[in-house]
């Protein structure tokens, strides 16, 4: 693993925006506008790193499977701040009928710096973006700068071989595509026009609404497009633990499709991703798996051993709340620091700082689609935490 400087090709920002990127560039707090594709610098990578990666990925998705199988038959929900019972029990199904459920791709974050084990921080199974530079923009920029290389990055193919073997699972007519109007910058928007372009090009026929279009029919109860077309399945880029507790949550629950229910929704990603992209999911899988070479100490009762205790000093640790994106609520306590709890369900991680590349901090975003790894997108942050300011670089295996 290596980075390398390299010149921008010209009118780059109109390239990757015509390459469905529109966001190209971030506005930081002080006003200015920079870049958040970023082509200045790649990444190279050997083939035998990027083939250890995969073994990794698929190795922790099939662990992460496992440890939600444990959260269920365990009974485990509260832990994950799923505490009302219904809900609980709507989930506890999904995950039991999983095999007749569609799901499609989400994004393991790691730590790696091409000498050590590479270290899962998190795993976004439900809402993942930063899809589109890495299946699309930086394919096309590979394409340009390196014919000659290759990448990690089979998203494409897999996505369009997904929804094609999983047509099968999904209610006739069409399936809508749903973003929130939320989204001010366009990233929610095009991942999921992006995936919405996979699907038709597996054969299925599509939709595109917002969140905010979608409507409830009272008189039949079933949800309903702007054009009063019941949706039988819905791809939604719109977490789980706010769908199922907004204005209209009951009548998800109400409606949820766990299995070819007659006037109720299929949701993807399905209801049980939500066991996914919970970080109580990093302390239960170090519970199951302790001292596994690919996983960070992780607590939900506190730092424990992380923390400083009497004379000795811990290995620092994370704090990240259960739920959250881009960050948000994430805080580092350095090795040395006592023991802070946080009044919120929390997960505390040890800390492994992100590998510093000629001053940027870097973290890798492994892919994985249906069950199987698929992609890379490199992320780089000037603090170690990989925030909203994180820029996205391409990469190259030579």
């Amino acid at each position: 693993m290596e980075r390398r400087t390299i010149q921008p090709r010209p009118g780059w920002q109109e390239t990757v925006e015509s390459q469905g990127v529109v966001y190209p560039l971030t506005r930081h707090p002080d006003g200015s506008l920079r870049p958040y594709w970023d082509e200045s610098a790649y990444y190279v990578f050997s083939l035998p790193e990027v083939e250890a990666l995969e073994e990794v990925v698929e190795e922790l998705h099939a662990m992460c499977l496992a440890a939600a199988a444990h959260i269920v038959e365990r009974d485990r929900f509260a832990e994950l701040g799923i505490t009302e019972p219904r809900l609980a029990g709507l989930v506890a199904e999904s995950w039991h009928r999983r095999d007749e459920l569609p799901f499609i791709y989400g994004r393991f974050d790691l730590r790696y710096d091409g000498t050590g084990p590479a270290k899962m921080l998190e795993y976004n199974a439900d809402t993942p973006t930063s899809l589109v530079e890495a299946a699309s923009a930086q394919w096309f920029w590979m394409e340009d700068r390196f014919p000659d290389a290759d990448q990690w990055n089979s998203l494409h193919e897999r996505l369009v071989e997904a929804w094609r073997r999983q047509a099968a699972l999904l209610p006739a007519g069409p399936v809508h595509f749903a973003y929130s109007e939320g989204d001010e910058i366009g990233e929610d928007l095009m991942t999921v026009a992006y995936l919405r372009e996979t699907a038709e090009q597996a054969g299925l026929d599509t939709e595109a609404l917002s969140v905010e279009q979608i409507g409830w029919d009272r008189l039949t109860g079933r949800f309903v497009d702007e054009r009063l077309r019941f949706i039988r399945s819905c791809f939604k880029l719109y977490p789980w633990e706010w769908l199922a507790t907004d204005a209209f949550g009951p009548h998800v629950l109400d409606t949820l499709d766990n299995g070819g229910g007659t006037g109720t929704t299929c949701w993807i990603e399905p209801a049980w991703k939500m066991l996914l992209s919970n970080k109580a999911l990093l302390a239960i899988l170090w519970e199951l798996y302790p001292g596994h070479p690919n996983l960070l100490a992780s607590y939900l009762d506190g730092p424990r051993e992380l923390a400083t205790y009497g004379t000795g000093v811990g290995a620092g640790y994370v704090v990240k709340p259960l739920l959250g994106r881009e960050g948000a609520g994430v805080t580092i306590h350095e090795p040395g620091s006592p023991e802070v709890l946080r009044d919120e369900p929390s997960c505390y991680q040890e800390l492994a700082p992100l590998p510093d590349f000629d001053g940027n901090r870097v973290v890798l975003g492994a892919w994985v689609v249906e069950d199987e790894a698929a992609g890379l997108g490199v992320r780089e942050s000037e603090g170690l935490v990989t925030d909203e300011y994180a820029r996205f670089l391409p990469h190259v295996i030579l």
